[in-house]
């Protein structure tokens, strides 16, 4: 032929080793060795004779089968034959004659050939381990000589590389595959145990809940404000899940109980060797937020330092890992979280300005629980379900006659978590005996016009007498005004038409002439 072989060596083999993607590799090695003798098809593929199947791990050419198998069968006829021809021990095989022992009709079909064509293989191992073969199609008989032989056996540790590479490239599909079943299987697990639901997104949190259906489909940065323990992460979540990244991670970070020295690392992220005992590369939070959200709690607590770069993360979208030199883009969308006056703490010099107008840009208040009693029964009935389960308790206690009176003549400083707190202890108290009580558990007080706990003589009051209360409190505070700044609406933490409508299911006036009070003598 004339040919020099370690030219033709090294052009297959540049052209095996081109792409990640093993058929675009395997097309452009087909090609090439096209030139120098006939093959129509070209297939990576895996003989196994103990389960009677041919895997195909890539196939190239003309004349493809659409929607090819790529698990194929090995059809009964000839098995036992063909098993042992192909176990001959040789290295290249050559099929110039159609064999029904050697080529069987039933397979040629399913692989869109017909018995006109010729067939040469060879087996490739690595380090003494068989990994399957490769094979070439030409059309017509008696195509393939002992030369064109000798030109493929020149290709077979290049090819046996290729193969390798691809099995162990599917093998790493395969487990990040089962890798992201099992996390999502779990996150769908984690989620149904801590509750999705968000107890009083009808009532105390309408309007908090309006806001996130608002900001939720864009990008735009989140602040939540509110008391410790009013579920400034529950209502993350809900942003998150409502959101276009809600397939993406969602990395929640507590910027109050990290370690100001390792803040930076644990953010942003650190090279190799970038300070004592950084032994290996480590990506940061939000690193690990791509494509989703990072939710910063407690975002008063970073440091100056800290500040800084954040500012530099939502300006640039890109993050600088420690000891790093190069920046690193990141899609995320930040909500962040605070029980701290951060405008106060801009003045007092303790918190960046232009950082807090670059967090400030979608924020919502959440009311505390105190503002919002209405809600306490639904909450107590959603702990008490959900906190007997991780106790497992056989069966789910009753409440005391004057139980839920009691939770509402507190005012619940530490809001919804203490609430959840009360009634765990309660629970726990519970496995002796008798019924669910909260007496012992809460202090004497007085919310000064909350309703009054009663007596275990007194008749029980009904959730909407006690809603009937709460109601017109409100209104005589508001003057009978609903909407607006000020309005009964507004004190309820409730939407105005939600309000009317409850009004009207509980027979209450709602005209400004009912509420104006009474002149002075």
């Amino acid at each position: 032929m004339g040919l020099d072989e370690n030219l033709f060596f090294r052009e297959a083999t540049l052209r095996l080793c081109s792409s990640l993607d093993i058929e675009v590799a395997l097309q452009r090695c087909h090609e090439y060795i096209g030139r120098f003798m006939p093959v129509m098809q070209m297939s990576l593929h895996i003989l196994d004779f103990e389960q009677n199947v041919l895997r195909v791990v890539a196939m190239v050419g003309a004349n493809l089968p659409d929607g090819r198998e790529q698990v194929l069968h090995l059809p009964e006829k000839g098995r036992r034959e063909a098993k042992a021809y192909w176990k001959t021990g040789a290295v290249v095989r050559i099929i110039n004659q159609p064999d029904q022992i050697k080529l069987n009709p039933e397979l040629l079909s399913r692989l869109g050939l017909d018995e006109n064509i010729s067939y040469m293989s060879m087996v490739l191992e690595l380090e003494g381990s068989q990994l399957g073969e490769v094979g070439l199609i030409a059309q017509g008989l008696e195509q393939y000589s002992a030369e064109h032989a000798r030109l493929l056996h020149l290709l077979r540790e290049p090819l046996s590389i290729a193969m390798s590479n691809a099995l162990q490239y599917q093998e790493i599909l395969r487990y990040k595959q089962m890798l992201a079943d099992d996390n999502k299987y779990l996150l769908d697990e984690l989620r149904s145990m801590a509750g999705d639901e968000i107890i009083g997104a009808d009532f105390g949190l309408s309007m908090v809940m309006r806001l996130v259906e608002q900001v939720a489909p864009l990008d735009s940065p989140v602040l939540l404000l509110g008391e410790t323990g009013t579920g400034k992460e529950l209502i993350a979540n809900a942003v998150h899940r409502s959101s276009p990244r809600k397939e993406g991670p969602f990395i929640k970070v507590n910027c109050g109980a990290i370690p100001e020295t390792l803040l930076d690392s644990e953010l942003f992220g650190h090279e190799k060797g970038a300070f004592t005992g950084a032994i290996s590369q480590s990506r940061g939070r939000f690193e690990r937020a791509d494509r989703g959200t990072i939710f910063l709690d407690e975002i008063g607590e970073l440091p100056p330092q800290a500040q800084v770069r954040l500012l530099h993360v939502l300006q640039r979208k890109e993050v600088e890992r420690v000891g790093g030199t190069r920046s690193i883009p990141v899609d995320i969308r930040i909500i962040s979280a605070t029980h701290r006056d951060l405008p106060q703490m801009v003045a007092a010099g303790q918190f960046r300005e232009d950082l807090w107008f670059r967090l400030n840009v979608f924020p919502i208040m959440i009311p505390p629980l105190r503002q919002r009693k209405g809600d306490i029964p639904y909450l107590v009935h959603h702990f008490i379900n959900r906190k007997s389960m991780e106790l497992k308790l056989k069966e789910r206690p009753t409440l005391a006659s004057d139980a839920i009176d009691r939770l509402l003549a507190y005012d619940w400083p530490g809001n919804v978590r203490e609430l959840e707190n009360t009634v765990e202890r309660a629970l726990i108290q519970h496995r002796t005996g008798g019924h669910l009580s909260f007496g012992e558990l809460l202090p004497l007080a007085d919310s000064g016009g909350a309703v009054q706990a009663q007596g275990p003589d007194e008749p029980l009051i009904s959730l909407d007498e006690i809603n009937a209360r709460h109601i017109r409190r409100a209104m005589k505070e508001a003057g009978g005004k609903i909407y607006g700044p000020g309005g009964a609406a507004q004190l309820l933490s409730i939407n105005p038409n939600t309000l009317r409508k409850r009004m009207d299911k509980l027979g209450i006036a709602y005209g400004r002439k009912s509420w104006r009070p009474e002149p002075s003598d």
